[in-house]
């Protein structure tokens, strides 16, 4: 039983502290490389969206308003059989050079973005979501890491704005997520990009899988043909808070239960003899990480039943017991996560309840490839 709890703490602690480490101390296979000198590539922005009249307009206003030669973009909107004012809205932008991609069944954000795919002219795709502010500049960052290539996508790196400023659990957890994104830009690429704001070239998304997340599919389409994909500090996307908080966490079980179902439909990937450190760093990232609310009732059931064994046992169970009643309570108590460290454990709590919940309906058979945009 000792052994046992040990291995429920390792599986608890590998993928957010192990494995990072491990990337620190494993060689970089790329430094950066050569760059071309070229024209500045032609760029095809694809702006998924269903429903969405209510944000098309600022989303196309920023898109229009962003620095890059205007012979070399081109702005497309895939509707996915939007039924609202939207595709009404970007029709009445044709003449500022915006076009309309529409699926007249609805199929989900990656169907509506494979047939945008088909229409675009660009030699970059950008994709990106309806409630994704972009700076000015990002274009011209994207252009500029592409210059290099070796590189086959280029994500954004999130900022999560609440909407009083402060910093919340997810702040900090999506801190976390983009500082072990620069870590597997340095070895074999990123496992998933940021999906409402990244980028790849035409020929990673030869293979696009309208049922598999689209920021994974950038990823392996990468891995395939030999490039890599990066993120890059310098191109970002502002996200504004949900408004009903209530519906974060049908988010993040949407979120889960769409990434297992991808890389179920992909298991070639984590074949290490054919995709080699990419693979490893799927396991790595992504299957131990939903693997942690088991390690996590692992650890704290042995540790009750080893209650007697020792001080330490009595120690660790006490502690886990604590940590659990606070997170309950302030889940009960909203105000009690105005603390920085209960919404962060708030926060760490909800996601592994969500991957244990979306691990079971998917064990059950229950498939969600629908995309549902959050509204904030």
């Amino acid at each position: 039983m000792e052994s046992v709890f040990w291995i429920g703490v390792v599986g608890c602690l590998y993928s957010y502290l192990v494995y990072p480490v491990v990337l620190m101390l494993f060689p970089k296979s790329r430094d950066g490389g050569s760059r071309t000198v070229a024209p500045v590539p032609v760029m095809s922005i694809i702006i998924a969206g269903h429903n969405e009249e209510a944000r098309i307009v600022p989303k196309l206003e920023n898109t229009l308003a962003l620095s890059y030669p205007r012979d070399r973009l081109e702005i497309i909107v895939a509707s996915d059989a939007s039924s609202d004012g939207m595709d009404g809205i970007v029709l009445g932008y044709q003449e500022r050079g915006v076009r309309l991609v529409r699926s007249e069944v609805r199929k989900g954000k990656e169907h509506a973005q494979l047939l945008a795919i088909a229409h675009a002219h660009g030699e970059i795709l950008v994709f990106t979501d309806t409630g994704t502010e972009i700076p000015g500049e990002a274009l011209m960052r994207l252009a500029d890491r592409f210059s290099d290539p070796r590189i086959g996508a280029v994500s954004s790196e999130d900022r999560f704005v609440s909407r009083d400023g402060s910093l919340v659990g997810e702040g900090a957890y999506v801190k976390y997520e983009m500082w072990l994104r620069r870590l597997e830009s340095q070895h074999a690429g990123l496992v998933g990009l940021s999906g409402s704001f990244f980028a790849a070239r035409r020929a990673v998304c030869e293979t696009w899988d309208a049922e598999t997340p689209s920021d994974f599919n950038a990823a392996i389409g990468c891995a395939r043909k030999g490039l890599v994909a990066v993120t890059e500090p310098g191109v970002v996307g502002y996200y504004a808070d949900i408004k009903d908080a209530r519906k974060e966490y049908r988010r993040k079980l949407r979120t889960v239960l769409r990434g297992i179902v991808g890389l179920a439909r992909h298991r070639e990937t984590l074949n290490p003899f054919t995709y080699g450190l990419f693979s490893v760093q799927i396991w790595s990232h992504k299957v131990m990480r939903w693997l942690v609310p088991w390690f996590m009732l692992v650890t704290f059931a042995s540790s009750l039943f080893l209650w007697r064994s020792g001080v330490f046992f009595r120690f660790a169970a006490l502690a886990q017991l604590i940590f659990y009643t606070v997170v309950a309570a302030a889940f009960m108590a909203p105000w009690l996560r105005k603390s920085v460290f209960l919404r962060i454990g708030y926060y760490f709590v909800q996601v592994n309840i969500a991957i244990a919940h979306a691990s079971l309906l998917f064990l059950a058979g229950r498939r969600m490839t629908m995309w549902e945009p959050s509204k904030r």
